[in-house]
């Protein structure tokens, strides 16, 4: 178990961030190493949105190493599976790829088609059992992207996600709160906490056979995304993260390593209460976030230098 050390001074300072950034925010990081943890309403339900491709990633691997899937299994992307977004989901064109550079595209891009094709083969019971038996017992999986975004667009009454922006971004928001996408209890969800100790879990090599681990290690290490987690660290950091967006919510949960060898998992939920397509100030007060509490977990590192 974690020993939680968030001082009064972090905890101000984090309330501070994310309140000059006009969210909510809810945050776990830890010492992978040690048993230091910081939290900030860390237990509290978060909608997970493209987090979750995370155990997808982990699932897909463990069945590889068990051999009940092939990686290099070439596989069509269905055209119903394309919500118009980035990658493979806004081809116009017939897309096969094997399971591995699927993955890769649903880690590293947040590729929602390829999502659902390795969901599809993997098998959503088969993620919600890994999660189970890893005990993360705050964490579950109601569908893929396709289903996601097909109940967005049912409450909003449109037929595209472009459709869907000007709708969602005339939402008050109290209406925007109940979108079922949006509620925890009634999507795809966890906890800050659960989610950092799933990858301690991952970087333990405690969460599936070695081999699995590191593999969703290195894809999640090639992120392209460098706006969220990453924007708080410079030079002597190496971030592996997984950025996750809905209407109003803003995610990304990573591992931050030093340098000297220190390595921390850090999950960082924000929602606003407003829609906002492009939010900078939400997207930076992640990195500034898992910065402050990365800072207190080496305080003692530093302390003895």
């Amino acid at each position: 178990m974690n020993t939680v050390v968030t001082t009064a001074t972090a905890r101000r300072t984090l309330e501070t961030a994310f309140a000059e950034a006009g969210v909510q925010g809810h945050l776990f990081a830890q010492d992978i190493d040690g048993r230091a943890a910081v939290g900030l309403d860390e237990d509290a339900p978060v909608a997970l949105a493209s987090v979750f491709k995370i155990p997808i990633a982990l699932a897909y691997a463990c069945e590889a190493e068990a051999g009940r899937l092939d990686r290099t299994e070439r596989h069509p992307v269905p055209l119903r599976f394309r919500d118009g977004g980035i990658g493979i989901s806004g081809c116009a064109d017939r897309v096969e790829m094997s399971l591995r550079d699927l993955v890769g595209m649903m880690l590293t891009m947040s590729d929602n088609a390829a999502t659902d094709v390795v969901l599809r083969r993997v098998g959503l019971a088969r993620v919600n059992g890994l999660l189970a038996g890893l005990g993360r017992s705050h964490t579950h999986l109601v569908g893929g992207c396709s289903d996601l975004v097909g109940a967005l667009l049912a409450e909003l009454g449109a037929t595209s996600l472009a459709e869907a922006q000007p709708v969602l971004a005339a939402l008050p928001a109290e209406e925007l709160m109940r979108l079922s996408v949006c509620v925890p209890e009634r999507t795809t969800r966890s906890t800050a906490r659960d989610t950092a100790e799933l990858l301690a879990q991952i970087w333990r090599d405690k969460a599936g056979p070695a081999a699995a681990c590191r593999e969703v290690r290195e894809v999640m290490a090639r992120q392209i995304w460098p706006h969220r987690l990453a924007s708080g660290f410079g030079d002597g950091y190496r971030i592996a993260g997984k950025t996750g967006t809905l209407p109003g919510w803003r995610n990304e949960a990573g591992v931050v390593e030093h340098r000297d060898g220190g390595r921390y998992a850090v999950a960082v939920f924000t929602r606003a209460a407003t829609p906002r397509e492009l939010d900078p100030e939400a997207d930076r007060v992640i990195g500034r976030a898992a910065r402050i509490a990365v800072d207190v977990l080496r305080a003692p590192v530093a302390a003895g230098r």
